[in-house]
């Protein structure tokens, strides 16, 4: 089964609102599920009590946020700061002041990202139901479009301004792009042909996101200078990659006996 550009859409929508909720109820975190892998090492986020968690957010702080379903199946946000977790009862974006953004003409708009300028990305619905991405920059809206797709999806933005996300082309497969200075290039996990989207990025340049393999098995990956690492909790069936931060730290989701966050470290690489 093939993801369809609405379904990643849905799996980083909370991502803009990092470090900025406002909170209710804190809980300190259960003793944490470590795993390690060749390349990185795994910490698990399960909010205590949780039938679901997901980690979709991360700063340079190494706050972590994402949403969470309690045992009556209501779903709640939750910021992780140093080990406790806190209840998310509302986001704010200046000053506890809600600002609603709307890209002109468009049937929806989706928040994706922002930077430290300010600067927001996100993707909105034309009146055909044709999806692109847009860039949002001191009131002024700039349309997001990969060259000849049928589809784009801006997901993620750095302190450079550099913006990472996906386009569909048009035989229907889905791939990475990163826009740097007005230059597009794409991102294809090497050997797959059926899906690569990039979903976070650094001001390092290192840049995250996922892949299905040709047995249609979904993978993270992390992206450096060239070089592809797989992001596989172990044990797992499904793994996503979707935020990394200047310390190399990059949060997402797995599914092993239900479905986790996870925060995964580089292991240091080991010298002959």
């Amino acid at each position: 089964m093939k993801y369809k550009i609405p379904a990643v859409l849905a799996l980083a929508v909370l991502s803009v609102a990092i470090a900025l909720a406002q909170t209710s109820t804190s809980t300190t975190s259960s003793t944490p599920v470590t795993a390690v892998s060749a390349s990185f090492s795994f910490t698990a986020i399960n909010f205590p009590g949780a039938t679901r968690t997901r980690a979709v957010g991360l700063n340079d702080r190494g706050d972590i946020v994402g949403d969470y379903i309690d045992s009556s199946g209501v779903r709640h946000g939750y910021m992780l700061h140093q080990g406790n977790f806190t209840n998310s009862r509302s986001f704010l974006l200046d000053d506890g002041a809600f600002t609603i953004f709307d890209f002109p003409g468009a049937t929806a708009t989706f928040l994706q990202d922002l930077n430290d300028s300010g600067t927001i990305v996100g993707t909105y619905t034309d009146t055909s139901g044709i999806f692109h991405g847009f860039r949002l920059n001191a009131g002024n809206f700039t349309t997001i479009d990969f060259p000849g797709a049928v589809a784009t999806v801006a997901g993620g933005i750095n302190n450079l301004g550099q913006i990472v996300g996906n386009y569909d082309d048009v035989s229907g497969i889905t791939h990475g792009f990163l826009l740097s200075a007005g230059n597009f290039t794409t991102i294809d996990f090497p050997g797959t042909s059926d899906l690569t989207t990039a979903s976070g990025i650094s001001a390092n340049g290192e840049i995250v996101g996922f892949f299905f393999d040709n047995n249609g098995v979904l993978h993270g990956f992390s992206l450096i200078a060239g070089n592809f690492s797989t992001v596989d909790f172990p044990g797992a069936f499904l793994t996503e990659a979707f935020r990394v931060n200047e310390a190399g730290q990059i949060v997402g989701i797995y599914n092993l006996a239900g479905q986790h966050g996870y925060l995964a470290t580089a292991n240091p690489i080991q010298k002959p």
